[in-house]
């Protein structure tokens, strides 16, 4: 099973970009996405886009579908989440998580290991 931990969250102003940074440890038997979620207070999680291991599909939720864009080198390096023209909706504690198969998913039961999570605040 792998690990995750996320880091690069902060506060930034409308309008401005922040990059997430969501790094994967430990050993997989077999091919896995990563995901992103985002969740605020009394709110269920919410998908915001998936990555394939080596980073060659990606998948985005219609809220961020371009201005977020998500990245990866290949299976040994971190994933990014380049998120631009944020917006204050866009404020939440942002999670990213691990789910075996090579299908991307953007259902938070599909993941099996998830990070601790990075508060991103977007003020307006």
């Amino acid at each position: 099973q792998v690990q995750l931990v996320e880091s690069g969250g902060g506060l930034v102003q409308a309008g401005g970009s922040l990059r997430l940074s969501c790094v994967v440890s430990g050993r997989s038997d077999s091919p896995y996405s990563v995901g992103w979620f985002r969740q605020t207070p009394g709110k269920l999680r919410e998908f915001v886009a998936a990555i394939n291991e080596i980073g060659t599909k990606t998948e985005y939720s219609d809220s961020v579908q371009g201005r977020f864009t998500l990245s990866r080198d290949n299976a040994e390096t971190p994933i990014y989440l380049q998120m631009d023209s944020l917006k204050p909706e866009d404020t939440a504690v942002y999670y990213c998580a691990a789910s075996v198969g090579v299908l991307l998913t953007s259902l938070p039961t599909q993941y099996e290991s998830w990070g601790q999570g990075t508060q991103v605040t977007v003020s307006s």
